[in-house]
């Protein structure tokens, strides 16, 4: 295609779902906090005046899942007389959790395919396919699309929370679309916020009014300084802007719609410019694969990026339960690779352990919310899993990785460069 419009979405921690990821991965890193070699698979649903927290967790920790659930909501921002129906002191707190499967545990605790080394043993807690990603669009190695999206709802939540919009409620949603030409961003076709807020401001209480003034709002203080540095960035002449579509955004959160844990799984990735194994990613410690095994991925494509051998990778793993090396292993560059796919591929499989006992402490999962103050997880619950320049990730950390791909293949890049 020469010319076409790719759409990426985002969501601010307000959203439903967002609360559900945030208050799951907050019972991971209080639970991994104390005990780091628990199972944890926990899953939240909220809808008006309710919180649930359901599923399985293995642990030696003693963790009050009622009053964590409170304070997450409640550093959200529902509190109080502005909390619209869904207040964290006042919400119902039901907590639901089970033990681990034993038929699942015997597969993770030793793998079927183990030899005696101790990175072998640890079994994939599932089956599935995982898909990593980068491309060469943005300084992250992340699409333009999805990485606009995030930038535009972490400033609206910023706005919201230091008072520069007081108006503003926590539930909200962004959308960009860019204009491509030959596979590369050219400008920036249209831009849509989604933000509730109170149902007066200053004053004013009619739709028309109330919109216009919050557009206006918007495009200054979220914006122009959300996309000031980059290259590509909108106009408000030739931009199209479009905020609370419908008229009014007044009722939002869990009393306009019920959240759960794993329903903005391509919101967590690449926006849908990657494909995706289903598979979501909160409440779930380092041994279910559709986790540790997605940021192994992305740790390697954008380490392929980044050592200059592509400018656009996907990555492709799969598992089988209670196994611990990949079923199967692909890299595709979609005609921008330096080498061949097959030699992408075999330079993967060569030079990155992918085994989820290799993964998890190569990037420490287990340890890393007791490292960080018993929160790590939680913050990567909302505005993506990937491309954080906000946070210390380890599986966005290449440059090591990056430098042994261009050493192992300097000579066959050069000579497939002079040829």
């Amino acid at each position: 295609m020469g010319r076409y419009v790719f759409t990426s979405e985002s969501v601010t921690e307000g959203h439903p779902d967002k609360i559900c990821d945030q208050i799951s991965d907050a019972v991971l890193d209080a639970i991994l906090t104390v005990d780091p070699l628990s199972r944890v698979a926990c899953e939240s649903v909220v809808n008006t005046g309710l919180c649930l927290l359901t599923g399985e967790v293995s642990t030696t920790a003693k963790v009050d899942f009622t009053t964590l659930a409170r304070g997450v909501i409640e550093e959200i921002g529902y509190s109080g007389a502005r909390a619209g129906g869904f207040d964290a002191h006042s919400c119902a707190v039901l907590v639901a959790m089970d033990q681990q499967s034993p038929d699942i545990a015997q597969g993770v605790d030793e793998a079927d395919d183990h030899d005696g080394d101790p990175l072998d043993k640890v079994g994939a807690g599932d089956q599935g396919i995982m898909f990593g990603f980068a491309c060469d669009e943005t300084p992250e190695l992340m699409p333009l699309p999805i990485s606009l999206a995030h930038r535009l709802a972490r400033k609206l939540a910023e706005v919201r929370h230091n008072g520069t919009l007081p108006y503003l409620l926590p539930d909200g949603k962004t959308q960009v679309s860019v204009v491509y030409e030959n596979d590369q961003p050219v400008s920036i076709d249209t831009l849509l916020i989604s933000t509730q807020h109170v149902a007066e401001i200053d004053g004013v209480s009619d739709e028309a009014g109330i919109r216009q003034r919050i557009s206006d709002d918007l495009w200054v203080h979220v914006v122009e300084p959300a996309t000031a540095d980059l290259a590509i960035r909108p106009d408000r002449s030739s931009t199209r802007f479009l905020v609370n579509p419908t008229g009014k955004f007044v009722v939002g959160g869990p009393q306009g719609d019920a959240g759960l844990t794993g329903r903005k799984i391509i919101v967590d990735t690449y926006g849908g410019t990657a494909r995706h194994g289903g598979g979501a990613f909160s409440g779930k410690d380092p041994t279910k694969v559709d986790r540790s095994a997605a940021y192994a991925a992305r740790h390697v494509a954008k380490s392929l990026v980044a050592a200059g051998l592509a400018s656009r990778v996907e990555v492709q793993l799969s598992y089988a339960i209670g196994v611990a090396r990949p079923v199967s292993i692909l890299v595709q560059s979609f005609g921008t690779g330096k080498l061949a796919d097959d030699d992408l591929t075999a330079l993967v499989q060569e030079h990155f352990d992918l085994r989820p006992g290799a993964i998890i402490e190569s990037f420490g999962l287990r340890t890393l919310p007791g490292e960080r103050g018993g929160r790590f997880y939680q913050d990567v619950a909302a505005y993506g899993h990937f491309g954080r320049s906000d946070l210390n990730l380890p599986w966005e950390n290449v440059e090591s990785t990056a430098t042994m791909l261009r050493q192992a293949t300097s000579g066959r890049v050069a000579a497939g460069s002079a040829a």
